[in-house]
């Protein structure tokens, strides 16, 4: 399918088809055959090509666009074409981590596979949901199968400089009862020294030896920053990821990898000058990544609205945040408009040899986003916001 330019799109607003609801059937064999087709990051053209299929033949208006996202339109209905109209975006993400675990629907309605929670799942719930909801004029909703999302994010980075929407639920396990309202931004360093070669029996440090006696100093001056803060929510984390080192036979080199995640009250360059002004005479850092945290409030019009609906399905609902970042991270900041995160599924299984969805409650959570949809959909005709 030739990608088309959303800029385009929205400029020729053409109605599309009614769109059929789909049944609990539907939804099954949507989040089923989305499974079943491997999509890792920057691989994920078969799966999208899944998605809008899928999308199409329940009368969404779908496309691939410039950065390999898969969009589904559900136009709105208007009898005033001179009215103002509002636009709910459906933000999930169809990328996997690599991770080959069989693909199986047990007799106890278990679906078994990587990315059924991490977030295909969520995904085929924006889909089927947008399908059933019953929707005031004026009110388009767009579902995004966004690209690379487990790496460097490049379908949601396409899609902020695309898009203005009135209102974002972003496609991420928060179990189907639960309400994600934020998550930590995010920051990786590369730190690196380079020495003479010299005898092991000799005097000075290796180049290993210094650079971990720089990056006590580092641990202790976050401490000092995380002073009197509690949760994790709220503190600067940090965690090695990788230690090397090399010689040459001429100079010895130690490299550390290492990523921090980051609250709301300090930015990502913020963190790393405070980094650089420790003393680092000898160690080069090189900083990567530059997801800054992102928050909704409880009264956010997104978070209300999936709260009422599961209250609505007969449970209480459970608002949380993470400690991760995802695509709320990139598109919150640029969008500035309500938004949450939500969808079925256990988030501890995200990523796990053993991640897994039961569709009971995958089908709860089409349900929510559906009641949802239509009660946010309201307020925002409504407010006019």
């Amino acid at each position: 399918m030739k990608p088309t330019p959303i800029t385009e799109t929205l400029a020729t607003p053409t109605e599309a088809p009614a769109v059929r609801p789909m049944t609990d059937d539907d939804a099954t064999d949507l989040i089923v055959e989305l499974v079943n087709t491997k999509s890792l990051s920057g691989e994920e053209r078969p799966a999208v090509d899944v998605f809008v299929r899928r999308a199409a033949v329940a009368g969404f208006h779908s496309e691939i666009d410039a950065a390999g996202n898969g969009l589904a339109w559900r136009r709105a209905h208007t009898t005033d074409p001179g009215a103002p109209q509002k636009t709910i975006v459906l933000l999930g993400h169809i990328d996997t981590v690599p991770g080959d675990i069989p693909v199986r629907l047990d007799d106890d309605g278990i679906l078994h596979g990587r990315g059924s929670v991490d977030a295909k799942g969520p995904l085929a719930s924006f889909l089927a949901a947008a399908s059933r909801a019953d929707l005031p004029e004026n009110v388009n909703l767009l579902v995004c199968a966004a690209c690379g999302e487990e790496e460097e994010s490049p379908g949601a980075h396409h899609l902020k400089t695309q898009l203005k929407p009135d209102a974002c639920i972003i496609g991420e396990p928060s179990a189907w009862d639960g309400v994600t309202l934020g998550y930590k931004g995010s920051v990786r360093m590369n730190a690196t020294v380079t020495r003479d070669n010299g005898h092991s029996a000799g005097p000075g440090d290796s180049a290993c030896d210094y650079l971990i006696a720089w990056w006590h100093r580092v641990q202790q001056r976050v401490h000092e920053l995380n002073a009197d803060r509690t949760g994790d929510f709220d503190r600067v984390l940090w965690s090695v990821r990788g230690i090397a080192s090399n010689n040459d036979g001429l100079h010895d080199i130690g490299e550390l990898n290492a990523g921090y995640r980051l609250p709301t009250w300090i930015t990502v360059s913020e963190i790393q000058e405070v980094i650089r002004d420790i003393d680092h005479d000898g160690v080069n850092l090189i900083f990567t990544g530059d997801e800054e945290a992102w928050r909704s409030g409880r009264n956010d019009p997104v978070a209300r609205a999936l709260s009422a609906a599961i209250r609505t399905e007969g449970a209480r609902p459970h608002p949380k945040v993470k400690t991760g970042t995802c695509d709320m991270n990139v598109v919150g900041p640029i969008w500035q408009c309500p938004i949450a995160a939500y969808g079925p599924g256990d988030s501890l299984l995200d990523h796990s040899p053993t991640e897994h969805l039961v569709i009971d409650e995958y089908h709860a959570a089409i349900r929510v986003l559906t009641h949802a949809l239509e009660t946010l959909s309201e307020e925002l005709v409504a407010s006019g916001r």
